[in-house]
């Protein structure tokens, strides 16, 4: 009887050890699957590791794996992969999981500690597991974001992608423009230029702007303009576009190779221009529901498009303890590097948002262009450029003040409204 009571007094202890006991999950993200690790904060392996695809059945088998430990004694840490993690985390997420997206950086480093250098799937699962475990008292979720701050970040990144795209439209129908129609992609501009593909698709050599008589075709142009709201711009460019037609000499005949090439070239950049600009309004009503977005708006550099592209980048401000902080998430600190003697020149570490970094620095290009009204950005540019700074480090200088500007308005901003 005693023995019994024994069994069952150290079975009860190995329950309540297992109930009390710490562990950590390491995620290692593929695209497509993932290789997992789970240890106790004591180093005991308790799940070799496994792989699971992202579907369905994978996900069902981790569920299956985690169900052994109680919730609230599990911590999970993944790195943040670009996209390849988004399955995962939105599974876990659900389940109510302690999920840490933690910075590929500070990963790296403590993948490389060993001396002896070995990269596989399984062995970077159990040391993000083991990264986990000697972290687990530190670690911190984070607040979950507000969908207003997700849709817009995904809408910029796309925008972002577009215009890339955009960009590289525009060089290729600017050398058609040079074999067909000399001289035509120097008339457009961002005023007229969705007029001006729609014109080239018909009238993409001077033989055929030139068989119609030039009151003929302005007139012709001004009711294609009238169709598509560019009615002011229709008879100007319409004259221009003749006259041009008059002078030039187009390197390439007039055949149906020269009219597939120049309805398919201006349909692919009219798609591309209608897509940034729907993408660029639907980003500006999102943002318009933000309390900062009057705010932002108010700054030097800030207009429409790059008022909600700002904001989607950084997101919400609350979830950076000072402003520092976000000039680190941008990748915008130069930490100092120092030895004895030595010194180093300081440089950006650029270990950060490089598309918060991109939108900053157009924002401090737009600053800069614009002599209409004078700010504390622009003169403090102006006064780097007068010490002897090169302008590009002039302007990151300007870049950094106006995120420290920023975090201060909008922090003013939500204190007002008892959200902070």
């Amino acid at each position: 009887m005693s023995l019994c009571k024994e069994v069952g007094t150290n079975h009860n202890k190995r329950v309540e050890r297992k109930t009390k006991m710490k562990y950590g999950v390491g995620i290692d993200i593929s695209k497509g699957k993932s290789t997992i690790a789970i240890l106790s904060i004591y180093g005991d392996v308790v799940e070799k590791p496994f792989e699971i695809n992202h579907d369905k059945d994978g996900f069902s088998f981790l569920e299956e794996k985690l169900k052994k430990i109680p919730k609230e004694n599990v911590k999970i840490v993944m790195e943040e992969t670009g996209t390849y993690h988004l399955p995962v985390l939105c599974f876990l997420l659900e389940k109510e999981y302690f999920v840490v997206k933690e910075n590929a950086l500070k990963i790296k480093k403590h993948l490389d500690r060993n001396l002896r250098k070995v990269k596989t799937d399984k062995k970077d699962s159990l040391k993000l597991a083991e990264y986990c475990c000697e972290n687990w008292y530190k670690l911190k979720q984070p607040k979950v974001t507000d969908q207003i701050y997700n849709d817009l970040k995904f809408l910029s990144r796309q925008y972002l992608t577009q215009i890339s795209v955009q960009t590289n439209q525009k060089v290729n129908f600017s050398n058609l423009c040079d074999i067909l129609f000399p001289g035509y992609y120097q008339l457009l501009n961002a005023n007229n230029m969705e007029l001006g593909l729609m014109i080239f698709k018909k009238y993409y050599h001077p033989e055929i702007v030139l068989k119609k008589k030039q009151s003929q075709f302005i007139l012709e142009i001004i009711k294609l303009a009238k169709k598509i709201g560019h009615e002011k711009s229709g008879r100007l460019l319409a004259i221009k576009i003749y006259d041009l037609a008059q002078k030039t000499i187009s390197t390439y005949p007039n055949n149906q190779y020269a009219q597939l090439l120049a309805i398919s070239s201006a349909d692919v950049l009219i798609l591309s221009i209608k897509t940034t600009t729907t993408i660029i309004s639907e980003m500006d009503k999102l943002a318009r529901k933000l309390p900062e977005y009057e705010e932002i708006n108010k700054l030097p550099g800030c207009g429409k498009k790059l008022t909600s592209r700002i904001i989607a980048e950084i997101g919400d401000v609350r979830r950076f303890k000072n402003a520092g902080s976000i000039i680190a998430y941008a990748g915008l600190d130069a930490s100092p590097y120092q030895s004895g003697k030595f010194e180093a020149n300081r440089h950006i570490s650029k270990r950060g948002n490089k598309y918060l970094r991109k939108t900053g620095y157009e924002i401090v290009k737009s600053i800069k262009s614009s002599s209409k009204s004078e700010n504390k950005i622009r003169s403090f540019i102006l006064k780097k450029e007068s010490e002897g700074k090169p302008k590009k480090v002039a302007k990151i200088a300007g870049l950094n003040k106006f995120l420290r500007i920023y975090y201060g308005v909008v922090k003013k901003k939500y204190k007002e409204i008892n959200i902070w």
